[in-house]
């Protein structure tokens, strides 16, 4: 069992119109500083030289802030700021996804800034895991991403796509039927998105914890990587930013050089190695928030450090936790206050 199964249903618990409306109207009105308040905790932007992604005034931890502001709760309050400041992935639905494209990214073009998207939706994802789902079929995908790829036009936007579609290839967890099609989609998805003035395109790779890069750079190839403008590691994982960069440069030299950004959500204090081996990637206690999301990073390798799992979203229903992808204020508290 490796370990990023099940962490990244975000999109599911996101889908909501309300949500969306609420941050299209909340970013409308904000300056390209993002001085306004969000969701009435005064969420503002990162300085752009540094960090050029959006960030939601109205996501789940800025509205956890305001939660706890009006209750009195001061501290958690504060504690939860420093999730709620800083830009993460926003996890496309699976049913309105040109809708809810255009909104992120037509709301982070209001605030001069980048929206950051995660697609997750290949067919078969997740080998029946806590993040099961996807697409029905490859013809459902590829309707799926044309309406992606409408809804962010000529707009800014990071795209990382798929976590864990390839390295599932390659583990033995997806079955081997499914592996062409799989090949085909993954392909396909980096042309359609590569097709637009402004998008950038990571594919996924895996963490620096589940094998050997000349393991999986073979299947980044047959799955387009040429054409995209780089890979992304350690998604929704908890692999020392350290480790990420020696496991991506390892696997940049063996595709052309590619660049590659890296999941610093929740690896802060590295990946849990004790209690049940099987389920160490699923709301592992002890764990802390990593490296701000910045494009000024110990690397030239590497673009960014991202946010691409929401910290505070659970992983799945282990350990006292909800489905994933839902929001776990405790959890989220928990990170916070175990980070520097």
């Amino acid at each position: 069992m490796y370990d990023t199964r099940g962490a990244r249903s975000s999109a599911r618990a996101r889908a909501s119109a309300v949500l969306l409306g609420a941050a299209l109207l909340l970013a409308g009105c904000s300056s390209g500083d993002g001085d306004n308040a969000g969701a009435g905790a005064g969420i503002t932007q990162q300085p752009k030289s540094a960090d050029p992604f959006w960030v939601n005034p109205d996501g789940s931890a800025a509205r956890q802030v305001a939660t706890y502001e009006k209750a009195g709760k001061k501290t958690e309050a504060q504690q939860i700021r420093k999730i709620a400041e800083h830009p993460t992935g926003e996890w496309i639905g699976t049913e309105n996804p040109e809708r809810e494209a255009r909104g992120f990214t037509e709301a982070a073009e209001k605030s001069d800034r980048t929206a950051l998207l995660v697609l997750y939706n290949i067919p078969h994802r997740d080998c029946g895991q806590y993040s099961q789902g996807g697409a029905a079929d490859g013809n459902a995908y590829r309707t799926w991403i044309d309406g992606v790829a409408r809804g962010i036009g000529d707009r800014p936007a990071t795209v990382v796509l798929e976590p864990d579609a390839v390295l599932h290839l390659v583990d033995g967890c997806t079955p081997e039927e499914f592996h062409e099609e799989r090949y085909d989609l993954l392909k396909g998805a980096i042309a359609k998105l590569k097709s637009l003035k402004n998008t950038k395109v990571y594919l996924d790779a895996g963490n620096a914890g589940w094998g050997h890069p000349d393991q999986i750079f073979q299947p980044l190839q047959w799955a387009g990587i040429a054409q995209a403008d780089g890979f992304s590691v350690n998604v929704a994982n908890f692999y020392s930013t350290k480790d990420s960069i020696a496991y991506g440069k390892q696997l940049s030299a063996k595709v052309g050089g590619k660049h590659f950004v890296i999941d610093t959500s929740r690896n802060g204090n590295g990946p849990y190695t004790t209690g049940d081996q099987a389920e160490r990637w699923c709301n592992p206690p002890g764990r802390s928030l990593g490296e701000t999301p910045t494009t000024k990073t110990a690397d030239p390798s590497v673009d960014a450090y991202l946010w691409v799992k929401r910290p505070g979203e659970s992983d799945g229903t282990c350990k006292g936790g909800p489905k994933a992808g839902a929001w776990w204020a405790s959890y989220a508290l928990r990170l916070a206050t175990s980070s520097k």
